[in-house]
């Protein structure tokens, strides 16, 4: 089974060194491949990863959900902290991503990579990692009710982002998956139901960021109610979810469990 370790993310335990920011960033081991899983913001899950005894010299790949800047702004730090050979991204990774009038992109370029000698592999629909861990993008849109806000935006006219360049990732856990998104800008249902879908397999469990941080409770509601009929059994929320949400999950008798560092 893998193991996931979380660098960074909005909270922190009390009374801890570690730092938190508004961002997410996972150490992924699957027993074959060691990688980082998104960045965070400021390449503080780097420092983080230090205080927790994480070693990250080893580790020459890295995988960038999308190009939002609290998600994928930390990369130009891990290459300072690990030497990495191979960056996997969706599709347009580089059109600019904009918030309204404001820039919310990466703040890098191919440049970089270009600079640094680091191979670019996008992921268009799935792509293998190592026998145990998938990426998939390119998700069939099928629950209306989860939407995307107007305020996103992409690419230098503006359009409205459909979030079409984002990828989640996939691993086996027993007989099933375990589903680990960023944001699910897509929305989380859309991403379970075309995962189980493609692989013909159970879906375990889901981790990671799921964008509700201002769904209302009736979204939350469904939403978890949704997972449920699509059997997930276990559901840990790490980002951009409220607690109140979590309170929700526990008393719709999911089973809770945390990979918090």
């Amino acid at each position: 089974m893998a193991r996931l370790t979380i660098l960074i993310e909005n909270t922190k335990p009390e009374g801890s060194q570690l730092v938190a920011e508004h961002g997410l960033s996972f150490l992924v081991e699957t027993g074959q491949t060691r990688f980082i899983f998104d960045c965070g913001h400021t390449g503080a899950a780097f420092d983080n990863a230090k205080l927790l005894g994480v070693d990250l010299h080893g580790i020459k790949l890295a995988v960038l959900s999308h190009s939002h800047y609290d998600h994928a702004g930390g990369f130009p730090k891990l290459l300072d902290a690990a030497p990495i050979e191979t960056l996997y991204t969706g599709e347009n990774f580089w059109e600019p991503k904009f918030s309204l009038d404001s820039y919310r992109g990466c703040g890098f370029d191919e440049t970089l990579l270009k600079t640094r000698g680091i191979e670019q592999r996008t992921c268009r629909d799935m792509l293998a990692l190592d026998d145990t861990a998938w990426l998939v993008g390119n998700f069939k849109r099928r629950y209306d009710f989860e939407t995307i806000p107007k305020k996103f935006l992409r690419g230098e006219d503006k359009t409205p982002d459909d979030f079409s360049d984002e990828i989640a990732l996939i691993l086996r856990e027993g007989d099933g998956l375990a589903v680990v998104t960023a944001c699910a800008h897509v929305g989380v249902l859309n991403i379970v139901a075309d995962v189980r879908e493609r692989f013909a397999r159970p879906i375990v469990s889901v981790i990671g960021g799921l964008h509700l941080s201002g769904a209302t409770h009736e979204r939350i509601a469904r939403t978890l109610d949704e997972l449920k009929l699509l059997g997930v059994k276990k559901n840990s929320a790490v980002s951009l979810f409220r607690r109140s949400a979590c309170e929700q999950l526990k008393r719709q008798n999911f089973y809770w469990f945390d990979y918090k560092a």
